[in-house]
């Protein structure tokens, strides 16, 4: 059987918008939600489940360190820095792609990747 790395799920915006416009293309729907994800829980593995139960492919868009700093949970936060937080998203079966911002909210992401279901 063959399993996909999991830093390979880690993508650009450009190549998480190129594989969504094929996916539409196939008449399939793509499902976008986003957050920090900074200690990853089980609330967490619950909500990205039924998420990606909503469409064909699960986009999940994570913060930056430095957007997270500004969102200002605590001077602690993150805990775990952004690549660690994608790469342990990434790892999870529900997760099709995981996209990074450094925005304060993920508008400008979602207006390029056009996703078909917000959660």
């Amino acid at each position: 059987m063959h399993h996909q790395k999991i830093s390979d799920k880690i993508k650009t915006w450009h190549e998480a918008a190129d594989i969504i416009r094929l996916l539409k293309a196939e008449g399939k729907k793509a499902v976008f939600t986003n957050g920090c994800f900074d200690l990853l829980h089980k609330g967490h593995v619950d909500y990205l489940s039924k998420a990606a139960d909503l469409g064909d492919l699960l986009i999940v868009g994570i913060n930056t360190d430095e957007s997270v700093k500004r969102l200002g949970k605590s001077l602690s936060r993150p805990i775990q820095d952004e690549n660690s937080r994608a790469y342990i998203m990434a790892a999870l079966e529900s997760v099709g792609i995981v996209v990074m911002f450094n925005e304060d909210t993920p508008l400008e992401l979602i207006n390029m990747l056009r996703p078909d279901v917000l959660v």
